[in-house]
């Protein structure tokens, strides 16, 4: 039987029971974002609460999906299991993925221990849909001890991705920019551990300096958690180790303060309240249709009634 004739339910127990080709098909079925979303997501959430999530952000140019490829390798010599949620830009015709997750991390396309999924932006302002946290949730239900979450790093999806992941990672490369740029960009307040990729260029140490004088500065320094600076070179796999043994120092940490589960609790709460948010959208694009809009419309551009008495008007018995 085709995959597209099965119940969301069947996909549901086959992607659990290790069918990729359902996995994937599920995933697509959340990304629509339909009642029928909404059935694989109740199952999703009732099975997740085991995997943890690692965001790996930065600028465009740091070398994020090299540094991830390495990553992987690196779990995939302990054997472990993991999947790739890669956030891209959104394709202005079909609403895609535009970067397509083989061209990205071809090596790990075929490892069966490795599962990649580029997810598109669909224009959300921080980058990341709705979709995100319930694909995070499917790839734990599945039984991915480790979800990475690699983002494009543009607009705002730096410091969102933070919302998304248990642990961030901010690459950056050396001769990055100065204090000034960096603290726009919120870079300094998402960061779990900072990485200065491309280390076999010049100007390594200065870089360092830079952030370490940030992080004096900042409420940062007085946390349970310092975030370390660590170089790497994403094409070898130098301080890959180390970048990795730095996120299990970090889960140790925030597991025993209870800063884990506030996290967590704190993104639920965020995801419920954007939820409710998004719903009152779709229903305010639906009472803006009618001979009633057309009227108001045609008063307010007539300079008849001011926009807040009209839109008064149209919600009259909604309860706004």
């Amino acid at each position: 039987m085709s995959r597209r004739n099965l119940s969301p339910a069947e996909l549901f127990d086959a992607a659990c029971a290790g069918d990729r080709a359902a996995l994937a098909r599920v995933l697509s079925l959340l990304e629509r974002g339909d009642v029928v979303a909404r059935e694989v997501g109740r199952m999703a959430y009732t099975r997740g609460g085991h995997g943890y999530t690692v965001g790996i952000t930065g600028a465009p140019g740091a070398g994020k999906s090299t540094l991830t490829s390495a990553v992987i390798k690196h779990l995939r010599s302990m054997q472990l299991e993991i999947a790739v949620l890669a956030i891209d830009p959104s394709s202005p015709f079909t609403g895609g993925a535009i970067l397509g997750d083989r061209v990205r991390m071809q090596d790990h396309a075929t490892d069966p221990g490795v599962f990649i999924r580029s997810m598109a932006t669909r224009g959300h302002l921080g980058g990341l849909s709705l979709s995100t946290p319930e694909a995070i949730r499917m790839l734990d239900a599945v039984g991915r001890e480790w979800i990475l979450v690699e983002t494009v790093g543009v607009g705002q999806v730096e410091v969102e991705i933070a919302g998304k992941a248990d642990t961030t990672v901010v690459v950056l490369n050396p001769g990055w920019g100065d204090s000034v740029q960096a603290n726009k960009a919120g870079l300094m307040e998402i960061a779990d551990i900072f990485v200065i990729n491309k280390a076999d260029r010049k100007g390594v140490e200065e870089t360092r300096r830079d952030i370490e004088q940030m992080l004096e500065l900042s409420d940062l320094a007085h946390d349970a958690w310092r975030p370390p600076i660590i170089a790497t070179i994403g094409n070898t796999g130098e301080g890959v180790v180390t970048l990795w043994d730095a996120v299990l120092e970090h889960r140790a940490s925030i597991e025993a303060t209870g800063e884990l589960q506030k996290r967590r609790d704190f993104r639920l709460r965020e995801e419920l309240r954007e939820i409710v948010a998004r719903r009152l959208e779709l229903r305010a694009r639906e009472i803006c249709t009618g001979e009633q809009w057309e009227t108001l419309q045609d008063g307010v551009l007539a300079r008849s009634i001011d926009p807040w008495s009209a839109a008064d008007q149209m919600l009259k018995g909604v309860g706004a």
